[in-house]
């Protein structure tokens, strides 16, 4: 989700709840790109976080401090110099530009009054925070950008500030409906693209959720619509600019799983089955969530990253060699035509001329005539051992493939199951019983190092959820979990579900008679989607039995388990809904 205007304006709101009339206590830069500044107003004490970092440009009231540089940057100690105590008269955003602007004011040396402006820009790459004068002239900025980085403004000491118009978007908080419909309903491409590429503030998402809410196709053409279409389009239109000048915003977040896809400061229409909305009493809290959670999954993922490597490669070489294998296999098929050939040889080749090279004979098992090649210079007992040797030693490879393919399809389907553990993965600890699987079964080499002093590693522990009727549902996160759930913690009575014929977790519902309510088997069986391979598909099978019908053959590789007497339902990979409490 981009930091659009919109969402700034959320923000703006409450800023100047919090901070309009307030005073600045302190001004940190603890990095390069960033801001840390306190501020007290009307609600005591805030801590404000301004960031321009050119990959995530962000504005947002933190509880969390920053650890700063001993020595303060210049562009720090400007500030501190000139609004280290200054009062908040104004925060403003200039229409829906995503543009934050903090008049301040301040005495100087002289005790006179003075007056300052502080600019965010959250422009993307182009992100920055920018100090002027009264008169709009630059004092400072966090990033100098000069003539040779920017042919269009130059942000330097002493050059005037002003927003830069490179698109020549139009303002929607001021647009006229005659506008509206030449600018906007005039255009020649997507009906969501009209909307961003032409009005200010805007994000694809955004745009999106107005088509949606006005039942359009947002990938439609805006020359396909018709006029009552194109009049429902801009009364939603209105609809939302309303709301957004009343300042009726609600801090959401779109989840699908745990995993958080998309935040806004309006209610989404847009999303449907499969997604769950979280809503926060503030743009911060709203904001914290959103890039805390996504940063958790990013730094998961990175961190597996060699594991899923290693994975990957022993997966692709393994299917090399299963495919080889079975080609190999497909050629043995033809031991019975030699073992054929030997016996009717034996049978009708006493009467064969000497440097025959073919003979044909009925083969008596079908009752077809059928022609034996021969080598001329051999004689038929000579023709007839050559085909049995043939025939031997094709069943020997057959045999020996038999436990070769039987070998390789237990590995790959080892691997598989470790890559949906590497999937699910939601802690460091979980990747960490991951690749001690991977050391055992000698995909990653162990180190045996000196162990004094080392950190203990935190012991991973399944997922946790409560069922709608309070049914207790553990979850196994990788193979050792799954082993532990099933063997050792589940009791006999216990229900068990897995996806069928496919990599997943093991998912135990604890009971103690036995019996529970169809409502607990569905989100029983609805975990075991989601935490299989099949997570993606509209509905997985499961299979699900009592715990005590659940075997581990001796010798089996973790996770991997035998069962005969089975149930099965047909199950949605969607979790909304299912309480989790760990």
């Amino acid at each position: 989700m981009a930091f659009d205007g919109i969402t700034i304006a959320a923000m703006v709101s409450e800023l100047n709840k919090n901070l309009s009339g307030g005073r600045i206590n302190k001004i940190a830069q603890p990095e390069s790109d960033e801001l840390l500044i306190t501020g007290k107003g009307a609600n005591g004490q805030k801590r404000l976080l301004l960031s321009a970092s050119a990959s995530l440009p962000l504005i947002y009231f933190t509880g969390k401090n920053r650890i700063s540089p001993l020595t303060a940057p210049n562009f720090c100690m400007l500030l501190r110099k000139h609004i280290g105590s200054a009062r908040i008269t104004a925060i403003r955003q200039p229409g829906l530009e995503r543009v934050v602007e903090f008049e301040l004011e301040h005495l100087n040396e002289l005790g006179d009054v003075c007056h300052k402006v502080l600019i965010m820009e959250l422009m993307g790459k182009h992100s920055n925070i920018i100090f002027c004068d009264d008169n709009n002239m630059i004092l400072d900025s966090i990033k100098h950008v000069s003539c040779n980085v920017s042919s269009v403004r130059e942000v330097l000491p002493g050059r005037p500030y002003f927003i830069p118009h490179t698109q020549d978007k139009l303002d929607p908080l001021t647009i006229s409906r005659e506008d509206f419909m030449e600018k906007v309903c005039g255009r020649s491409n997507a009906v969501s693209k009209a909307l961003y590429q032409t009005l200010t503030g805007f994000s694809p998402v955004m745009a999106q959720e107005l088509c949606y809410r006005a039942s359009i196709d947002g990938n439609d053409d805006v020359q396909t619509l018709d006029e009552n279409t194109r009049e429902q389009l801009y009364t939603e239109f209105t609809r939302l600019m309303e709301q957004i000048r009343r300042e009726e915003f609600t801090p959401v977040i779109v989840f699908k799983g745990d995993e958080p896809v998309e935040y806004g400061v309006l209610p989404f229409s847009q999303y449907g089955e499969g997604f769950t909305t979280r809503t926060f009493e503030s743009v911060s809290e709203m904001l914290e969530t959103y890039y805390a959670s996504r940063d958790v999954i990013t730094r998961i993922r990175q961190k597996s990253a060699d594991l899923r490597k290693i994975v990957q490669t022993a997966l692709d070489r393994n299917r090399k060699k299963l495919s080889l294998q079975q080609k190999q296999m497909k050629d043995t098929e033809k031991k019975d035509k030699y073992k054929v050939y030997g016996e009717l040889i034996n049978t009708y080749g006493y009467g064969l001329e000497e440097g025959c090279k073919s003979f044909k004979a009925v083969n008596y098992y079908n009752g077809e005539e059928i022609t034996i090649p021969l080598d001329p210079t051999l004689t038929p007992q000579e023709n007839s051992k050559k085909y049995f040797d043939r025939y031997g030693k094709l069943k020997r490879t057959q045999e020996a493939l038999e436990v070769q393919i039987a070998d390789t399809t237990s590995e790959i389907e080892h691997l598989e199951s470790i890559s949906n553990a590497l999937d699910i993965a939601a802690e460091e600890s979980d990747l960490s019983q991951i690749k001690e699987e991977l050391m055992e079964y000698g995909y990653v080499k162990r180190h045996y190092g000196n162990k004094k002093g080392a950190k203990m590693q935190v012991k991973s522990k399944p997922f946790h959820y409560v069922s709608s009727d309070g049914y207790d549902i553990y979850v196994g996160k990788n193979n050792y979990q799954n082993d532990e759930l099933t063997f050792k913690f589940a009791t006999g009575n216990d229900w068990w579900f897995h996806a069928k014929k496919m990599p997943g977790s093991h998912v135990v519902v604890k009971t103690k008679d036995g019996t529970l309510p169809d409502r607990t088997f569905e989100e029983a069986g609805n975990l075991a989607a989601f935490y299989s391979k099949g997570r993606t598909a509209p509905k997985v099978e499961i299979d699900y039995l009592q715990k005590k019908n659940v075997k581990k053959p001796a010798g089996a590789k973790p996770g991997f388990v035998v069962y005969y007497t089975n149930y099965s339902l047909m199950a949605s990979p969607d979790i909304a809904g299912i309480q989790q409490l760990s």
